[in-house]
């Protein structure tokens, strides 16, 4: 057999080898080979020394020993056997050609080393999932799948490229059969797209050893995006009250279905399309206008702000402020403007400019700093807005305490005093005092104080009051006496003396008093004698009956003469002559001649004589004080207002009828003299200067008429 030939053809190689020369061996082994699937493959072997069967073995199965191996359709052997060249060629490769091939020496019993035999198999084109149009939607992460199936050797390696760029963030994985040989590779590719990305073209590229090159697999991306917008405004830089029109362009897939406009946040109502003009004010400063554009995916929203140039507009006013003296103060006003307003400060009355800005800072303030101030912002470039605000600085300090003029009084008659007090904080109390005591309000024998609020003094002085205390039936005393008005608060204290004036009766009027008093006497003479006469002519009858009348004319009418018929009553209402003074003048107006017929039955009727002394009347029934107001200009009457306070109306006139009256401020004048409990406070008509009290003009001196 076989088995039992071969040890003896190697013993007797063996023999021969020593008798012939070299023995074989190989010069050449095969190698392991890398062969594409469908192409050929060559294991080379060559043999030195050997002239004997050289075969080979796949995966130890003999091939045979011819050189055209039948059996073998695809393998043959190549190459000089006498050289010793016995090569192996498999034509087309195939995978089930993968092994480990031999070349062996039979006879010389030599085997090379194995060479294996790797079929390689190319990668087929991949597929991706979803192409070769893939919808996606801009914004939305997405994955991407690209798969490699068959029987490609090695497994191939998919990689994504985008304009020859390879992509990243890809994950790779692969599945296998049940055999354990994969089925399949996939690779997928994660990313979110963007608008820009639509009608983007990706690849997909399988690669192995089998095929370096790779095979590719393109896809188109088809992007669905919300709107992308843009919005702009022509012109941005504008006038307030100028024509602005916005803009507003958008790029969407699917198309837009619909835009929406706003200004700082509120929908701007009737605003449709693409298109918005509006008229520029302050407001777009700070309230931009937006645009909104929707489609089938979504929306979005874009806002820009105008550029709008006006004036200034006050933002927030000074508020008043009042502080201690010593103390600083400040002032906060605000302006708004485009571009930005200049803000000066300026004390009112006054030009300096004491500041800029929106903050006013005094330091230590004095009671010479108390007033208003005032902030002023400039008109803009366009003319419009600018303008003043102000505030008030008061001050804090001690009462300033002013005594006022006040009239001349009349001894025994009333009389008045007046102070002005500012204070801020207001005063605790206004005090008057004087020898013997003091009062702070109310009656304390023949002194009544009474407080009134002043109008509005100085700027910053704080509020006003005015203390007047009345004094009735003034005495020698009150004359050369100091009356002191104090007041205070809780900073200090503050006074004022003042003193009254006397005021002594005209010598007209002593001059009229004097000449009534003689007349009276006259009168009261003829009459006697005249009743004498009247009863010693009683028997003569030819005179006729005519009574004679003496009359000096005055009263305000003018007409004062009866009829004989008239005086033969004895009417309650008789008139008897009149004696009219203007003046320091006595003037004696003879109306009708006297008719005497007959010294015995004609006669004199004279009647009683009444003298009435009055103050001057004021509208309304006040009393009128020539002295001057203690605010206005010298010579300046003042007029307060007595009526409610007295019980009598007028208070200082005597009536009779159609008679006329004498003026005069002396006190007996008044005839029936009730004290009042309160004199008001001073009658401040609207529109009158500080402290006003309503001045009605007079004659210089007063007027004189004596009834008689």
């Amino acid at each position: 057999t076989l088995r039992m030939r071969v040890p003896a053809l190697l013993i007797l190689l063996v023999c021969f080898r020593g008798r012939a020369g070299p023995s074989p061996h190989f010069l050449q082994q095969p190698e392991d080979l890398v062969v594409l699937l469908g192409e050929e493959a060559r294991l080379q072997c060559a043999l030195g020394a050997y002239w004997g069967l050289v075969q080979w073995t796949k995966s130890g199965l003999a091939l045979g020993g011819q050189r055209d191996l039948p059996g073998w359709s695809r393998y043959w052997i190549s190459g000089n056997a006498a050289k010793g060249q016995h090569d192996l060629h498999i034509r087309p490769v195939e995978l089930e050609d993968e092994a480990s091939y031999e070349c062996q020496a039979t006879q010389a019993g030599l085997r090379s080393r194995p060479a294996q035999l790797h079929v390689l198999v190319p990668p087929e084109a991949p597929q991706v999932l979803g192409g070769p149009s893939v919808s996606l939607v801009a914004g939305i992460p997405a994955n991407l799948t690209c798969r490699s199936r068959g029987d490609a050797r090695p497994i191939p390696e998919l990689l994504w490229f985008r304009d020859g760029v390879r992509l990243d963030g890809i994950t790779f994985h692969q599945t296998l059969l049940k055999e354990g040989t994969p089925e399949s590779v996939e690779s997928t590719l994660t990313l979110t797209p963007s608008s820009h990305d639509d009608g983007a073209t990706l690849v997909c590229r399988a690669r192995s050893q089998a095929l370096p090159a790779g095979r590719d697999t393109a896809i188109t991306l088809s992007l669905q995006y919300p709107p992308e917008v843009t919005l702009s405004a022509a012109p941005h830089t504008v006038q307030e009250g100028e024509k602005v029109t916005f803009l507003c362009h958008a790029t969407a897939q699917p198309p837009v279905t619909g835009y929406r406009w706003a200004k700082g946040g509120s929908p701007v109502l009737g605003a449709r399309g693409p298109r918005l003009e509006v008229v520029a004010d302050a407001s777009f400063l700070t309230e931009p206008v937006s645009c909104e554009v929707s489609n089938a995916v979504g929306s979005a929203n874009r806002t820009t702000a105008l550029d709008v140039l006006f004036g200034p507009i006050l933002q927030a006013k000074p508020e008043p402020v009042s502080v201690d003296v010593g103390e600083d103060a400040s002032f906060i006003c605000a302006w708004r403007g485009n571009p930005l307003p200049r803000v000066t400060w300026i004390r009112r009355g006054g030009a300096q400019v004491l500041g800029s800005g929106p903050t006013l800072r005094l330091p230590s303030v004095g009671p010479e700093d108390a007033g208003d101030y005032v902030c002023r912002a400039e008109p803009g470039l366009s003319g419009r807005g600018g303008g003043a605000a102000e505030a008030r600085l008061t001050v804090n300090a001690p009462p300033v305490v002013t005594a006022l003029h006040s009239a001349p009084a009349f001894l025994r008659g009333p009389a008045r005093l007046q102070c002005l007090v500012f204070a801020s904080p207001a005063p605790d109390a206004v005090v008057w005092s004087w020898d013997e005591g003091f009062l702070e309000a109310g009656s304390r024998g023949r002194f009544l104080v009474e407080t009134f609020p002043a109008p509005e003094g100085h700027e910053g002085q704080g509020p006003g009051l005015i203390s007047v205390l009345h004094i009735s039936g003034t005495q020698e005393s009150d004359f050369s006496r100091s009356f002191n008005c104090s007041a205070r608060n809780r900073l200090g204290e503050g006074g004022a003396r003042a003193s009254l004036g006397r005021r002594d009766l005209l010598p007209t009027v002593r001059i009229v008093a004097g000449v009534a008093a003689a007349t009276t006497t006259l009168l009261m003479v003829i009459t006697g004698v005249a009743l004498c006469c009247w009863r010693h002519g009683k028997a003569s009858a030819s005179f006729p009956e005519q009574k004679n009348l003496m009359r000096i004319p005055g009263s305000s009418d003018g007409s004062s003469s009866r009829g004989p018929e008239e005086e033969e009553t004895g009417s309650g209402e008789d008139r008897g002559p009149i004696v009219h003074t203007d003046h320091s003048d006595l003037v004696l107006e003879e109306e009708g001649a006297l008719q005497t017929k007959d010294p015995t039955n004609g006669y004199y009727k004279v009647r009683g004589v009444s003298v009435s002394l009055s103050l001057g009347e004021a509208p309304g029934g006040g009393l009128f004080l020539p002295p001057t107001s203690p605010l206005g200009p010298p010579g300046t009457p003042t007029f307060y207002d007595f009526n409610p306070h007295l019980s009598i109306v007028p208070p200082c006139r005597l009536y009779r009828a159609r008679a006329g009256y004498l003026t005069t401020p002396h006190p007996q004048a008044f005839t029936s003299y009730i004290k009042p409990t309160s004199f008001g406070p001073p009658d401040l008509a609207p529109g009158t200067p500080h402290f006003p009290y309503a001045a009605f003009p007079t004659s210089s001196h007063p007027r004189l008429q004596t009834h008689v």
